[in-house]
């Protein structure tokens, strides 16, 4: 009869899990670039009451039993699917039309990934996220553009270029003091082995983990990465209509768990009274 206790607050502790994730997901439905999450169950520990047996000359075999112990949590993954474009009217805003993540450095230094660009330059040139962060990318487009050439795009007396735009491929273009037009640098992306396996830091930011493998850093629109498309932002790929439903069905299945409690509460409370 305890078991039957335990057995419900494993399932109990399991769905309020779930709907944490859930209720996180439905916040961050309008979160520009957020990747939905979900829970999945597993059983937790079996109990052998009888092995299995084969079958003989003078019976059949039998079947094995077994007394579970309840449920816990097996993983809580990132879908990890690309959503739609939303449109910003803002020229260094770029979404990435495939796959693909943009590499920033924060002012500690750290390296962030994002699907967000949001970008703009600051007063001293630099091509900057929301938070301050440094965008990736080459600034000598003739040369070698891989991992061992990426730096911080930092553009000198960014004032004197005016009709700053980002082509698909990166590179960002600008009309000079003498009216010529004049590539700056190409922004890079980075593509990962296994994605799913980044792990989310916030503020829309991911960081590499052991799982997800060395990034490989690529020309926008190469090496099996997306193409960059300006004046917008990758939107949420929350879906509102399966978060619902998964909320009443976890809600459902919290009731349940509930109810099995009460139930073995109220067994174990006519074993105490048979005492009288």
């Amino acid at each position: 009869m305890i078991r039957s206790l335990y057995s419900g607050v494993s399932g109990l502790r399991n769905h309020q899990t779930k709907l944490d994730v859930i209720s996180n997901n439905i916040a961050n439905v309008n979160t520009a670039g957020y990747k939905s999450q979900r829970v999945i169950f597993k059983d937790l520990y079996y109990q052998t009451m009888a092995s299995a047996s084969a079958p003989g000359a003078a019976k059949g075999g039998t079947n094995p039993m077994q007394l579970g112990y309840g449920s816990k949590i097996a993983s809580i993954d990132m879908i990890n699917t690309r959503s739609g474009y939303q449109t910003t009217d803002v020229a260094t805003d770029l979404y990435i039309s495939g796959d693909g993540y943009f590499r920033v450095r924060d002012t500690a230094g750290e390296i962030n990934y994002t699907r967000v660009g949001a970008f703009n330059f600051d007063a001293e040139g630099k091509l900057v996220d929301s938070s301050g962060s440094i965008v990736s990318g080459w600034l000598d487009i003739t040369g070698v553009q891989d991992e061992t050439t990426i730096s911080n795009i930092v553009i000198p007396n960014i004032a004197d270029y005016t009709e700053i735009a980002v082509g698909p491929d990166g590179t960002i273009n600008a009309i000079d003091s003498s009216g010529d037009t004049v590539t700056l640098a190409r922004i890079a992306l980075a593509k990962f082995p296994n994605p799913n396996a980044l792990s989310m830091q916030g503020n829309q930011y991911y960081k590499q983990t052991q799982n997800t493998g060395e990034p490989k850093y690529a020309v926008p629109g190469s090496d099996a990465t997306g193409s960059l498309i300006a004046n917008g932002l990758e939107m949420s790929n929350v879906d509102l209509s399966k978060e619902f439903t998964d909320m009443i069905v976890t809600q459902r299945g919290f009731q349940a768990n509930s109810r099995s409690i009460t139930t073995s509460d109220e067994i174990l409370q006519e074993l105490v009274n048979l005492k009288r």
